[in-house]
């Protein structure tokens, strides 16, 4: 059985930071790409970081590009989001997800979601 657990969400600042974790198990997250995805109030969930598997590309939305970074352990088999400088634009529930076959932003390309994670960035 595949479980996607994240943590690391929270209430900040804007200007703040914060690392979301993403920890997998029954499933190694480097088989292939993974992903974050963040879904604001009243909005549709869109990616906005995902790495791929055996090469660790990545790709970044470009809200996002140049204030967060996806990485991954192996050891820990563990996806992070470590995130800066952080926006009330930010505000959203943000899920970890797994089992794409290439870097896509597209839902249904994930085979893996977790439970989500609620990030609130206050101005």
């Amino acid at each position: 059985q595949v479980q996607l657990v994240e943590s690391g969400g929270g209430s900040v600042q804007s200007g703040e930071s914060l690392r979301l974790s993403c920890v997998a198990s029954g499933y190694f997250l480097r088989s292939a790409a993974a992903a974050w995805f963040r879904q604001p109030p009243g909005k549709e969930r869109e990616g906005v970081a995902i790495i791929g598997g055996l090469g660790g590309s990545t790709s970044y939305a470009d809200s996002v590009r140049g204030r967060f970074t996806i990485s991954q352990d192996d050891a820990k088999n563990t996806l992070y989001l470590q995130m800066n400088t952080l926006k009330p634009e930010d505000t959203a529930v943000y899920y970890c997800a797994a089992g794409a076959w290439y870097l896509s932003r597209r839902t249904d390309d994930y085979n893996y979601w977790g439970q989500g994670t609620q990030v609130t960035v206050s101005s």
